[in-house]
């Protein structure tokens, strides 16, 4: 009687771990003479919980904004490299960050009679208000249209430089004859 008690209590065991299988993987070290496989958790316990970045990510994307801010946006109107004047704000910021990538170029169209208009291809941070322009300013217009004045205007924009090496008659022959291309690149 003992043994076939002994049979059943087995059959049972193996039947209720078989259908455990690996849901109960976890438990198995709660089993008398059965060792843990430590290997996938020493390795998880290294690993950086999911969302969560390793100090050597961080470090990295640290340093990248580092370099985002502190450098510097070259600007070129066709084939005219122009000095430009930016301002410190969350738009140029934003800029700089689209330009990490590579550089962007941008087809410019005349409007009015005195600015070129072109789209940034993404909405970015703005913070408009009641402008007056001059020759050799840099707005940025509904949060995705950058323009640059060869003359005045009044309006709402977010103020994002000025270019400072050419004159109002200089920019006039530049932007005025016609839609122009301009390349926004960050110096290395």
């Amino acid at each position: 009687m003992e043994n076939l008690f002994q049979r059943i209590i087995a059959v049972m065991l193996s039947a209720l771990m078989t259908a455990c299988g690996a849901s109960c993987a976890g438990e198995s070290e709660n089993i008398p003479g059965h060792q843990p496989d430590t290997s996938e958790t020493a390795e998880a316990d290294t690993a950086a919980p999911e969302g969560e970045e390793t100090d050597e990510e961080t470090s990295s994307k640290e340093e990248t904004a580092v370099n985002i801010d502190s450098a510097k946006i070259s600007m070129t109107i066709g084939d005219t490299a122009v000095e430009v004047e930016w301002l410190e704000n969350d738009s140029v910021k934003a800029i700089k960050e689209m330009l990490a990538g590579g550089s962007l170029t941008i087809q410019m169209s005349m409007y009015g009679g005195f600015e070129q208009v072109g789209s940034l291809g993404q909405a970015i941070t703005r913070n408009d208000s009641q402008t007056v322009t001059e020759a050799g300013d840099i707005v940025l217009y509904s949060g995705n249209q950058i323009v640059v004045f060869y003359g005045s205007n009044s309006w709402s924009y977010t103020r994002l430089g000025r270019i400072t090496d050419k004159t109002p008659s200089e920019l006039a022959d530049l932007l005025g004859s016609g839609d122009v291309t301009i390349t926004l690149s960050l110096e290395k």
